[in-house]
């Protein structure tokens, strides 16, 4: 069961005009919120990401918090896996083609459910390989478009040479992964490229920071140089699908020791204690 605006339905019968500008000119936003147990995770900083974006390109806001609440519940109870991931789509709606912002369209709002796949204990306890490109896309990385050609085009590359994701480089420094956020550690300091126009802000590279902070883990966000990323002793992957998981191979060439390291194993601890607790309260 889908959600498309107002109604809910089965996927196959939904349907969109082709003169939507979210297909004509991939004009919209969308959002990703995991469920872990059947409980959303952190759906305000979700809702509050998704509101930034609107506002950022002028789509009007469906939902308040509470009524984007109850159709995410809704769609959660609608399917049987306790783990799902929740995508959320807003256009800014039909109109002739044309590339000023119309006035006064109503957005096409479309949301559903997935079942969630988590990382495997392979992936956790071996990491992932990569591959290091240049950041080819626009300049507002931190609004969340629908507009992915450019993550897709990278992602790609990495793909055909069997690798799990691209991290991209801006002018000789960090920006992201095509779909993660990227942080460094070196000489026992977590480096984390700061949340610019460049990067996506998200969810779990928040919740990192806050476990670094809060648990008093040595750190500092700045700009990350190449060199730095090159020369990492470990490096790491952060996103709604991976929680935080290890980068041991990049460009063909392993980083650090090759394996894991021992502060991604402390804060992967944390991050799932943190999924525990939300576990937790979902069933009181």
């Amino acid at each position: 069961m889908i959600y498309l605006n107002g109604q809910y339905m089965p996927i196959e019968e939904a349907r969109i005009p082709v003169l939507d500008r979210g297909f004509i000119f991939g004009d919209g936003i969308y959002e990703y919120v995991p469920v872990f147990d059947r409980a959303p995770f952190r759906l305000h900083e979700h809702y509050t990401r998704l509101v930034n974006s609107l506002a950022a390109v002028q789509i009007p806001n469906p939902f308040t918090e509470a009524e984007l609440a109850a159709v995410v519940h809704k769609l959660i109870a609608a399917h049987p896996w306790p783990n799902q991931g929740i995508y959320l789509h807003i256009t800014r709606g039909v109109a002739p083609r044309d590339h000023s912002f119309p006035k006064n369209i109503k957005p096409t709002v479309f949301m559903m459910s997935n079942q969630l796949v988590l990382p495997t204990q392979m992936q956790i306890e071996e990491g992932l390989a990569v591959v290091t490109r240049e950041d080819i896309r626009w300049l507002r990385c931190d609004v969340k478009s629908i507009s992915l050609l450019g993550h897709c085009m990278l992602r790609n590359e990495a793909t055909d040479q069997g690798c799990a994701e691209v991290i991209m480089l801006r002018d000789g420094f960090l920006t992201e992964a095509s779909s993660s956020n990227v942080m460094v550690v070196r000489n026992g300091v977590v480096l984390c490229p700061p949340k610019d126009n460049l990067i996506l802000p998200g969810i779990s590279y928040n919740v990192v920071l806050e476990l670094l902070n809060s648990h008093h883990i040595p750190h500092e966000v700045r700009p990350v140089s190449a060199a730095e990323l090159h020369s990492a002793d470990e490096v790491w992957i952060t996103s709604s699908t991976k929680d935080v998981l290890a980068v041991t191979h990049m460009d063909g060439k392993p980083v650090g020791t090759g394996k894991p390291g021992p502060l991604f194993a402390r804060v992967r601890a944390l991050f799932l204690g943190l999924k525990a607790q939300l576990k937790a309260a979902s069933h009181d």
